[in-house]
């Protein structure tokens, strides 16, 4: 590679700042995770979550969002208004203040709110600098307040800037409302794309409403011709909430524990709430969440949770006689097997890691949580000692299935440094070893797999060919999944370790690719690995390391004078485009599964990272794939029934 020649001169002319809102625009992904599906959301999330800062801090009792016919979205509440007067210092109203300057809001001193969702007050003006247009109506004072940003000239600039003021905010009108209302435009040259998800926006909502009992949210999407109109209220918050997640599971006590608290430590006021539920499951489940915001990575609140219940089991196990002193204790993990739990906090100043908020880092939340915790489950279980006891003596049975997975996985180990490593013969290896550049693939079919060793490129693709569908992990225990042949050859492949152990740093793959028939048999199979991963290997998932392979459903070919002209499609729609293409005499091939392609063929289609298709596996709401995982792959029929009843195209 012709290495590029840089300026050898640096002085002070070479420095440039960028003006207003082009940080944003310049680097979305520091500001909103990332420019796909993920951070398109995001934007709606970030006037929603200015929307429920006013609601739970007493102002107004409702938010809406709406899916408009053009794409772009409205968000309405019937709070306060976003403070329309003009600024004593920078001579602006408070509109253009909140929507074109970063760090700008009600949210720094506690004075407005007691707690807030938008913490970094950059949300709103991140929304702007990332649409093409946004308009924002506020009603106060008995009059309606309008005014519209674009990403237009800026005249002072004389350059295109992003959320540039293209009206002052004029009195439109007269009304005896108060709240907000704000529409934007997803700018497509930012997103790659701006189709926003129903289902996203609905479990967002969903869980908006557990999590604030007494709520009204609402939304509507106008985007087809009959438009979809849904409510969310819950009268029992947490109690709905689990009872939601725990549909498709089987509760070992009806009644869920529900406990909260308030504290303020070092001027930090903060409150914290749980709500927990045992069942027959063979994993845990935590959805935490601060101040509203999703907390997927986790943090202290967590932290602390987790720190304070096992201490109040741990001391209680050994006051019913359940554990001696010499005894081997159980941990945390094996405590927290099979539970279900909902942990919130609200808390005035939260540090999250990042804008994207998906991590907490106060030691305070830690320090609530953990005393929270630990009173009040040392209080239930004085109440509840026959629940308290089978959950006890369960922990005690996980620790000693924890045990001897323990010495199966060194017995595997020993196996491997001997030279008797599962992978033997089954797996054909890549011969790079930059771990950034390597895929490995799982191939359903020995046919295909041979085909798919003969087509691969062997520098940076390695097979593993898979006799057929893998048990289902969702209902069977911990030792019967670590002890299938097949899934041992993976994990030893793969590097990383499973659940508690999983380390990032051993992933041997950048891609785990998951290569099926495009048929039922196939979908079925990718559901298996995905569950598997899901529960075994979460972080591989979260980390977007795992993706689908999409193999084509047909070949439009004719045979002409200068030889064959073809075009595959992936789609029933892709083939009539491609029948229009090829014209006249086209003749179609109909794959029924990858076996049936020659490693050319295979190549082309679902191999060559030039021409295939992959789909990304992501985890956009943990809850909702919790809940999906456990309904469509558990042991409760019922939940499943009604949902193939509602969804399935039959």
């Amino acid at each position: 590679m012709e290495k590029e020649i840089l300026n050898s001169s640096y002085d002070v002319t070479d420095l440039t700042s960028l003006e207003k809102l082009e940080p944003v625009r310049i680097r979305p992904g520091m500001y909103i995770g990332s420019t796909g599906s993920k951070g398109l959301h995001h934007c709606v999330w970030e006037v929603l979550d200015n929307a429920i800062d006013e609601i739970t801090n007493g102002f107004g009792d409702t938010a809406i969002v709406l899916l408009n016919k053009d794409k772009s979205v409205t968000v309405v509440d019937n709070g306060r208004g976003v403070p329309t007067g003009i600024h004593p210092i920078k001579k602006k109203s408070g509109v253009e203040m909140v929507y074109t300057e970063l760090h700008t809001g009600g949210k720094f001193d506690n004075k407005n709110y007691k707690t807030s969702g938008g913490l970094h007050g950059v949300g709103a003006a991140v929304v702007n600098a990332l649409s093409k247009w946004l308009e924002v109506e506020v009603y106060q004072n008995g009059k309606i307040y309008r005014q519209r940003f674009e990403y237009a000239m800026d005249k002072q600039l004389k350059k295109l800037m992003p959320g540039t003021p293209v009206t002052k905010l004029e009195i439109i009108g007269e009304t005896d409302k108060t709240g907000t209302k704000v529409t934007f435009m997803p700018d497509d040259e930012v997103f790659s794309s701006i189709d926003f998800k129903f289902d996203v926006i609905d479990e967002r909502l969903k869980e908006l409403a557990f999590q604030n009992k007494g709520i009204k949210l609402k939304f509507i999407d106008d985007r087809k011709e009959e438009n979809i109109i849904k409510e969310y209220y819950s009268e029992r918050g947490l109690l709905d909430f689990i009872e939601y997640l725990n549909e498709s599971k089987t509760p070992i006590h009806q009644e869920p524990i529900l406990f909260s608290g308030e504290k303020e430590i070092d001027g930090i006021k903060m409150y914290g709430e749980a709500c927990i539920q045992f069942t027959d499951s063979s994993t845990e489940y935590i959805a935490s969440y601060v101040n509203n915001i999703p907390t997927t990575e986790a943090g202290t609140h967590e932290t602390g949770f987790k720190t304070g219940m096992t201490r109040a089991y741990k001391e209680w196990a050994k006051k019913l006689g359940l554990v001696k002193e010499k005894d081997k204790e159980f941990e945390g993990d094996d405590l927290r097997e099979g539970m279900t739990a909902i942990v919130r906090i609200k808390i005035s100043n939260p540090m999250f890691e990042g804008q994207t908020k998906t991590k907490l880092g106060n030691n305070e939340a830690y320090t609530m949580m953990n005393e929270l915790a630990y009173i009040r489950f040392s209080e239930w279980i004085e109440d509840n000692k026959e629940i308290a006891t089978a959950v006890i003596n369960n922990a005690l049975d996980a620790a000693a299935r924890r045990e001897k997975i323990r010495k199966i996985n060194e017995a595997e180990k020993k196996k491997i440094g001997k030279g008797a490593a599962p992978l033997a013969g089954k797996i054909a290896v890549c011969t790079l070893k930059d771990n950034t550049q390597t895929e490995f693939i799982v191939v359903e079919g020995d046919s295909a797999g041979g085909s798919a060793k003969q087509a691969r490129d062997r520098r940076f693709q390695t097979i593993m060919p898979s006799k057929g569908k893998i048990m289902n992990t969702e209902k069977q225990k911990l030792e019967n999944v670590l002890a299938s042949e097949e899934l041992k050859i993976f994990n030893a492949a793969i590097g990383t370790g499973t659940l508690d152990n999983y380390k990032e740093k051993d992933l041997r793959y950048d891609k785990i690719i998951i290569m099926s028939d495009a048929d039922v048999d196939g979908y079925h199979i990718r559901t298996l690995w995905m569950t598997y991963i899901y529960r075994y290997m979460r972080p591989l998932i979260a980390n977007g390391h795992l993706y689908l392979a999409q193999p084509p459903l047909y070949k439009v070919y004719k045979n002409t004078k200068s030889g064959e002209v073809s075009q595959y499609a992936y789609s029933d729609q892709e083939l009539e485009q491609a029948k229009k293409k090829i014209g006249k005499g086209a003749l179609i091939q109909r794959y029924k599964g990858l076996g049936e392609m020659n490693p050319e063929q295979l190549w082309d289609t679902t191999l060559n990272p030039e021409t295939r298709t992959l789909y990304q596996v992501n985890i956009d709401d943990a809850a909702k794939a919790e809940k999906m995982v456990s309904l469509l792959m558990g042991d409760v029929v019922e939940p499943r029934k009604k949902y193939l009843y509602k969804y399935a195209e039959f």
